[in-house]
């Protein structure tokens, strides 16, 4: 490809797009203002792949050239001015602006210290080659590529390369990206990068729980996460995670059939299976570790609890009443990663049952029915409802008139 790259453009933005960044463009340029199209945006449409992040880089001013665009083309604004970071929200696009930055890094695994820069500076601080290439925007030069560390020709030798010797060191969650791209893309780690994430792996331990769940959040949603966890694993990098962590085969099997099982992999099932052959007290450490948010905890930590409950559920003479009775303290993804880890025919029947019919099963008479019926108030009214749920999940009783029947025999029977 030559060094301009508006016919991609064309081809891979919408018009909605495309006449959004001509008019920032047009406007820098009324400004004396350097600004580029940057990121992933540029990398993809070198690709030929859809991608509708609009990421700008503006050397001066971003928010003041945010807000004559969003004047110019009757956009909401929001800007942050101590970052010198502004959005521009259309009714159907998102555009980033942002001041081209110079950054330094105090210690390895903090996060930087930015000041001003140039275009140059910019791209400088970014992750791999292939992301640190940038578009021109101005009216006179659009769609020229700026690409100051060869990311065009590793993009076309399909290769993930960092820009220094010590980008992992500087951030180590690089690495976690390197594996992500490496698996959607297709591409390999350059020989010399792969070497130098192998030399710098223990780096991982200095990034902090939040950051580093972020980048296994984002692994969770690429199309195939096991892929990317796998590589993880045979580089190394997850056991510097937890030293429980794995990204084997069996791993690889459950994702596959979770995918079968249930449509979307939400990350808090991810999660849980890739903890599944963990203690619990593991569980706990990696909970604490990634700082996870409640909702994922609980699925995490109930699926652990449960796990040692598997043997109970393979009884063959359990009935649905006593399933349902083991099952009812736990969260309903918890109880589907144990029947996706399941090797028994059995325990899986029963916890998909109960998942998808047991635990919706409901009586038709309450407890104001059943006071109606004879039945005192206190312990013996709930214990009453409870055993007609069970009657009824067990296939007893299957009807109203079945319901009532039972109630006043018991009572006749005094119980």
């Amino acid at each position: 490809m030559a060094g301009n790259a508006t016919i991609q453009l064309e081809k891979s933005l919408s018009p909605e797009s495309l006449r959004l960044i001509q008019k920032a463009g047009q406007l820098a340029a009324e400004k004396r203002l350097g600004i580029y199209l940057v990121g992933g945006v540029v990398r993809d449409v070198l690709l030929g792949r859809a991608n509708s992040d609009l990421d700008l880089v503006v050397e001066g001013d971003a928010t003041e050239l945010a807000e004559s665009l969003a004047r110019g083309v009757g956009g909401r604004l929001v800007v942050h001015r101590r970052f010198g970071t502004a959005k521009v929200r259309t009714e159907n696009l998102t555009i980033d602006l942002a001041m081209a930055r110079a950054e330094t890094y105090a210690r390895p695994g903090a996060l930087p210290a930015v000041r001003p820069g140039s275009i140059q500076d910019d791209l400088a601080r970014r992750d791999f080659s292939m992301n640190a290439m940038a578009l021109r925007l101005d009216p006179t030069d659009f769609g020229k590529l700026v690409d100051p560390f060869d990311g065009q020709k590793d993009l076309e030798s399909k290769l993930i390369r960092v820009l220094h010797d010590r980008s992992f060191i500087d951030d180590a969650t690089r690495m976690l990206r390197a594996v992500r791209y490496e698996q959607r893309f297709g591409f390999r780690l350059e020989a010399s990068t792969e070497s130098l994430l192998r030399q710098n792996v223990s780096m991982l331990r200095m990034i902090s729980g939040d950051r580093m769940r972020h980048e296994l959040d984002l692994i969770l949603h690429e199309e195939r996460p096991e892929k990317a966890l796998r590589r993880a694993g045979d580089l190394g990098l997850l056991v510097e995670i937890h030293p429980a962590l794995r990204g084997n085969g069996w791993l690889q099997k459950m994702f596959e059939k979770a995918r079968e099982m249930t449509s979307g992999l939400p990350p808090a099932l991810c999660y849980a299976l890739m903890t599944h052959s963990f203690s619990l007290p593991d569980c706990e450490d990696f909970v604490a570790r990634l700082r996870m948010p409640g909702a994922v905890s609980r699925v995490i930590l109930d699926a652990a609890r449960l796990r040692e409950r598997m043997p109970s559920l393979d009884s063959p003479n359990l009935p649905p009443s006593a399933v349902c009775g083991l099952l009812q303290e736990y969260s309903p993804t918890s109880i589907l990663v144990c029947a996706i880890a399941s090797d028994s025919a059995l325990v899986q029947e029963r916890l998909h049952l109960y998942l998808n019919r047991w635990r919706h099963v409901r009586t038709t008479l309450d407890g104001n029915a059943l006071l109606k019926l004879g039945v005192p108030s206190g312990p013996r009214l709930g214990e009453m409802l409870k055993a007609l749920q069970e009657a009824k999940v067990d296939g007893k009783i299957r009807s109203k008139e079945d319901e009532i029947e039972l109630v006043q025999r018991w009572l006749s029977q005094g119980r």
